[in-house]
């Protein structure tokens, strides 16, 4: 059986020893953790490019367009937040975006998940605010199996798979139809958020269009 103390702190000393050889390791706790941030840094991902944005004046065109397709117009009540998951798609190399809502201003953010597709299906997402988005995650991230150092590094480590692309801000949707684009930086899920949570009085008729090109 191996004899050894348990360290104190940073810069404490591991002393180990074997009872077949009598032989003393002395590793340093300092090190050891160095060691472990460096693997984590590592681990997470690169830095993200910023989109492509753009408008344009055709706002009554392009709702009345929006109006005839499927799946592309809903009404994101007061207080809520509408995020719209979009994966990669293997014939894909950029997603773009176009957006429009009626009579008043929403705000929109863009961020990526890095995590495996499996699924090229767009769905909608839609939460009472950004605080309880916040605590969807935290549940998503609770119910997975948490790898190596369950005290610091799983949640760590699952929150690195989150980067922001363009922060959530208010547009002027209602004035001109709001674009963007962004080339894939790999495999993951775009999170278009619609946020209306700081209206407390109006819901916003959203009319949106997302799609992906070589």
């Amino acid at each position: 059986m191996t004899k050894y103390r348990a360290p104190q702190g940073p810069g404490d000393i591991v002393m180990i020893q074997s009872e077949h050889t009598g032989a003393v390791d002395v590793l340093s706790a300092e090190l050891e953790t160095a060691d472990l941030l460096g693997e984590q840094r590592k681990a997470q991902p690169p830095p993200l490019a910023p989109p492509s944005t753009w408008t344009t004046c055709k706002i009554r065109e392009f709702k009345a367009k929006m109006g005839k397709e499927k799946n592309t117009q809903l009404v994101v009540k007061r207080g809520e937040v509408v995020t719209v998951r979009v994966p990669t798609h293997p014939d894909g190399k950029r997603v773009c975006w176009e957006f429009a809502t009626d009579d008043y201003d929403i705000g929109f953010g863009v961020y990526f998940d890095w995590t495996p597709v499996t699924s090229t299906a767009i769905t909608v997402q839609v939460s009472e605010s950004s605080d309880e988005e916040d605590e969807e995650e935290e549940d998503e991230i609770e119910g997975l199996t948490p790898v190596g150092d369950v005290e610091r590094g799983s949640k760590s480590s699952l929150r690195n798979r989150y980067r922001e692309i363009m922060p959530v801000y208010r547009r002027d949707s209602h004035r001109d139809v709001q674009a963007g684009s962004h080339d894939y930086p790999g495999e993951g899920i775009y999170l278009l958020k619609f946020d209306n949570s700081y209206s407390l009085l109006r819901n916003k008729t959203l009319f949106f269009h997302v799609y992906y090109t070589s």
